[in-house]
């Protein structure tokens, strides 16, 4: 097989992340995070939209107790198609300590569904971010969530703060659980109270089977590494209006970044700053991810 080439232009991620004076709870879960190939034993999508440096399971589960975590949720990386092979190789060597979210296709059979709950899948993942994906038809969409209803699965939402107007109304028809991926990525140059952003909150104020990440500053930020001052106010309004609905993660190995590569302790320490109470911290990095993943 030939090899993969790294487009040249991707970060690999951080080579060695400061150790986080914050200490996660005990039993604390990394939900948002992923594994890239390796691409000579799990090719990449050859409809893929960029080609990463690989990010197999042994370089995550280092970083994992490296900082001070118990369990990931390793979502599927949109290199990977939905070729889930990759994240099932990864969840079947977790030992338990990790559980995952598919990508899938309209035509994928029932067997193929209960292989992957049997392997530790418990959600799906849609993504409208144009400049990743493709756009697949919204009835396509529906017809996958209602077949994944019946297992008990949610679905991830992944998309900008500027197409949430337009896909409302889409979102609110889901029959599942719904997790937004990072906020809906905000535009933090504007008000923490602004419509935008108010729009995101009434999403989740509304219906209260919205879940919210609350990761990835590094991707929202303007002023940048190591605080990201600009994220702040936004995610910890989220926690503290939402405490039972959000969850946390470090998006390693932090995939399509351009202005830098984050330290993921410093994002860990960036965790207090959001969630400033011992609870609001419980709720966030244990609770929350255990009953949403590790419930049944």
């Amino acid at each position: 097989m030939a090899a993969f080439q790294m487009d040249r232009d991707w970060l690999v991620f951080h080579p060695s992340p400061s150790k986080p004076t914050f200490r996660p709870p005990a039993g604390a879960v990394d939900a948002h995070c992923h594994v890239f190939g390796p691409g000579d034993v799990f090719p990449y999508a050859p409809e893929r939209k960029y080609t990463p440096c690989d990010a197999p399971k042994e370089k995550l589960w280092e970083l994992r107790d490296y900082l001070g975590f118990e369990r990931n949720v390793i979502v599927q990386a949109t290199c990977h198609g939905a070729d889930n092979r990759a994240l099932v190789d990864a969840l079947k060597a977790s030992k338990g300590r990790a559980r995952g979210v598919a990508t899938v296709k309209q035509d994928v059979t029932d067997a193929e569904l209960q292989a992957l709950d049997a392997a530790g899948v418990r959600g799906v993942r849609f993504n409208f971010v144009k400049r990743l994906v493709d756009t697949t038809p919204r009835e396509v969409l529906l017809s996958i969530a209602e077949r994944i209803k019946p297992l008990g699965w949610h679905i991830v939402i992944y998309f900008e703060a500027q197409e949430l107007h337009e896909l409302y109304d889409f979102f609110t028809s889901l029959p599942t659980t719904v997790v937004v991926d990072h906020m809906g990525r905000p535009d933090v140059t504007k008000s923490v109270d602004g419509p935008e952003f108010e729009l995101f909150v009434r999403l989740m104020r509304e219906n209260t089977n919205f879940w919210s990440k609350v990761s990835c500053p590094e991707r929202l930020s303007k002023t940048g590494p190591d605080t990201y001052d600009d994220v702040a106010p936004f995610a910890r309004r989220i926690v503290e209006t939402f405490p039972d609905r959000v969850l946390w993660g470090t998006d390693w190995p932090h995939p399509n970044m351009r202005s830098h590569m984050p330290d993921d302790g410093k994002l860990v320490d960036f965790i207090p700053r959001i969630a400033p109470t011992a609870e609001l911290q419980r709720k966030l990095l244990v609770d929350n991810p255990m009953t949403l993943y590790w419930g049944r």
